[in-house]
């Protein structure tokens, strides 16, 4: 489907195109391969990819490897995954690694241009003489290095004759410049650390603010889409691509990063999680990695209508996770097949039901589409309904099972509870009810009215299954920086995930396959866990189909 969207990028890109700076649009999504993707990055992804495909230009993939210590094959491919799982496809692969020797060399020309110099200070040091936002900075004793010298020191440094940290090379631009970054950033430091492409042939690396225009401008970037807390960086950007002589650089526009309630994202705080054993792994269903969603449940579908549905600005805010389960549900309820299951079962026995007798009971595949038609779910003398549905003392407006009160079976019958069975501990094990052989497919002949309609699986064909009931991690809006929290664990809610066994399922669910989504009746969306088998079913709870967290909070 086309995107006619028009947002603040889209009206800048129209300029640059009317205007002639460009004749086409490429863009680019530049991740760092050090931890998995999370529902931010997904807002980029569609920024980057969207916006490459509004303009029929292409968009690459460049992973920016720069720091050889934090970064490995796994992320690599967790975030190819990531981005097909998602429904884009990008143009081409780049390693900022590959431009490597490019960048080497330009350091040099900005050397011999009198642009660059070797710095000799400690990393303290450099960050004690930066000043601050209202006292200029300090300029390094080794800033006035001749040319030949730096020349020979950012040669000795690239050859390994100096530990790491030993030495830096910086950018000489100016000390007392108003934005921070432009005093004198450092674009080289030595890191004698193995690389996942490169192995040990270089013991320098160049730094993120150095690479990142570079790279945009050897791949011919036409419009590179950062989130806003590089808009402060967007001069060194401009600085280094004016110094190196580009004639037609990339222009930098910058957007406000994707901020959600109840949710982490931060990479250090998540591994926490993972490390602590709080979560099972990235892929935990409660985690707001792109691999945890598509666990869950989350469809790219729903994550791409929330995205659009926030839209592109230029000011940070957050967003009510309501709204992403929103579209969530909205996704799910036109495309999920539904189906019957029983989370807590309670045995129903109908006495006046042939002992041995199996019907085929229709139901819709899905009401929302009836050309789907019906399907057939098999009904017999014993049954299972939700514990939650009988009430031996009902309260006022308890519609569903009660002594003597009549309901109505989903797509079956009317039947009426006589008496039940209990345990030694009171627990109620069993009901006995009658059935009213007219009453099939739901309907009275002589038109009386129930207002219960429950759900139900027969107890001779229902399969065993265990249910993950998977809910917000959290119980706070901002788990992060809550008031009088000193350790944002304290923040988890107890209740993320409660895990129900010996549930009963139709046995049409033994059939479902990873990734496809089902509507539970009365319950919430549900998907097959990764660990699920034929034999030992596992599915994981996506979504409720109401908010609940609305009327709680």
């Amino acid at each position: 489907m086309e995107n006619t969207s028009v947002n603040f990028i889209h009206e800048a890109i129209n300029k640059d195109l009317e205007n002639g700076i460009y004749n086409r649009v490429q863009t680019r999504f530049p991740p760092e391969p050090n931890g998995y993707l999370h529902i931010g990055h997904a807002k980029a992804i569609c920024i980057d990819f969207g916006t490459a495909e509004k303009y029929n230009g292409v968009c690459n993939l460049r992973f920016d490897d720069t720091n050889p210590v934090k970064e490995d094959v796994e992320y690599v491919d967790s975030i190819m995954e990531d981005i097909k799982w998602l429904g884009f496809k990008w143009d081409k692969v780049h390693y900022a690694s590959d431009y490597f020797d490019f960048l080497h060399e330009c350091a040099i020309k900005l050397i011999k241009k009198g642009k660059a110099y070797v710095d000799d200070q400690s990393a303290d040091e450099i960050r004690a003489a930066r000043g601050t936002l209202k006292e200029p900075g300090t300029e390094s004793p080794y800033r006035n290095r001749t040319t030949q010298e730096n020349l020979d020191l950012f040669n000795r440094m690239t050859k390994g004759e100096f530990d790491t940290g030993a030495k830096v090379l910086r950018a000489k631009i100016d000390m007392a410049s108003p934005n921070i970054n432009m005093r004198d950033p450092i674009i080289y430091r030595i890191l004698k650390a193995s690389h996942h492409r490169t192995g040990d042939k270089w013991c320098v690396y160049p730094m993120y603010d150095f690479a990142h225009p570079l790279s945009d401008a050897a791949e011919g970037v036409t419009h590179s889409l950062c989130t806003l807390e590089f808009e402060d960086h967007r001069p060194l950007y401009d600085w280094v691509l004016r110094e190196l002589d580009f004639e037609m650089p990339p222009r930098q526009i910058e957007f406000a990063r994707l901020n959600l309630n109840y949710t982490l994202t931060s990479k250090r705080k998540c591994l926490n999680l993972v490390n602590e054993g709080v979560v099972s792994g990235w892929d935990d269903p409660r985690m707001f990695t792109l691999c945890g969603m598509r666990r869950r449940g989350f469809t790219p579908q729903a994550i791409k209508s929330f995205c659009e549905k926030i839209g592109v600005s230029k000011s940070n805010s957050v967003v009510d996770l309501s709204l992403l389960e929103f579209c969530l549900r909205d996704d799910l309820s036109h495309k999920s097949p539904r189906a019957m299951a029983v989370l807590k079962p309670l045995k129903v026995i109908i006495d006046n039901y042939p002992d041995d007798m199996v019907e085929e009971i229709e139901v819709e595949i899905n009401p929302e589409k009836p050309e789907l038609g019906m399907r057939k779910v098999k009904f017999t003398k014993e049954i299972y309904i939700e514990q939650d549905d009988f009430m031996e003392e009902p309260v006022k407006k308890y519609f569903r099972l009660a002594p003597g009160k009549e309901v109505r079976l989903k797509g079956a019958y009317f039947i009426t509870c006589n008496s039940w069975d209990k345990d030694e501990n009171g627990n109620i094990t069993c009901l006995h009810c009658t059935y009213d052989p007219q009453s099939k497919g739901g309907n009275s002949p002589d038109g009386r009215k129930v207002k219960g309609t429950l759900h139900w699986v027969s107890a001779k064909f229902a399969h065993d299954a265990q249910i993950r009931l998977y809910d917000r991690l959290f119980d706070v809006e901002n788990p992060s920086n809550e008031v009088g929290v000193t350790d944002f664990k304290d923040n988890l809610n107890p209740n993320s995930l409660v895990i129900l066994n010996g549930c009963k399922v139709e046995p049409y669910l033994a059939d479902a396959k990873i990734g496809e989504t089902f509507q539970f009746m009365r319950q919430g969306y549900f998907t097959p866990d990764y660990d699920s088998k034929p034999d030992a079913l596992i599915f994981n709870r996506t979504v409720a189909l109401k908010d609940s967290w609305a009327k709680k909070n």
